[in-house]
């Protein structure tokens, strides 16, 4: 089953990411599910302020500058996984790196 791992953490907190043991743990995290053959994606996102939210009402369409809610934590990548079940999901989710400061939501995805 594949399973979407949303990242977030307070976007403030770049300190925490920036380390050289944070890099080393994050690496050793990728490298694991590379080898175990789950990882079907994974990709990093410029921060929230870059951000572009579309909503439509009617014939208008409405953009606004950031993310789609406000708040202190944001997403800031996310991983794709193809694995058995829940619980290995969990297993991957809570080895990231930025479970330690942020966290990581698991969303199954629909279809095959």
């Amino acid at each position: 089953m594949r399973y979407l791992l949303l990242i977030s953490a307070d976007e403030s907190r770049t300190d925490v990411l920036a380390t050289p043991e944070k890099g080393r743990q994050f690496h050793a995290w990728m490298d694991d599910l590379v080898r175990r053959g789950v990882l079907v994606a994974h990709e990093g996102l410029r921060p929230s302020p870059l951000a572009t939210t579309v909503r439509v009402r009617g014939d208008q369409v409405l953009l606004t500058d950031g993310p789609y809610i406000e708040g202190k934590d944001q997403i800031g990548g996310f991983a794709l996984i193809d694995v058995d079940d829940l619980d290995a999901a969990i297993e991957i989710a809570a080895g990231h790196p930025a479970t330690d400061f942020g966290q990581v939501e698991i969303r199954p995805v629909i279809g095959p």
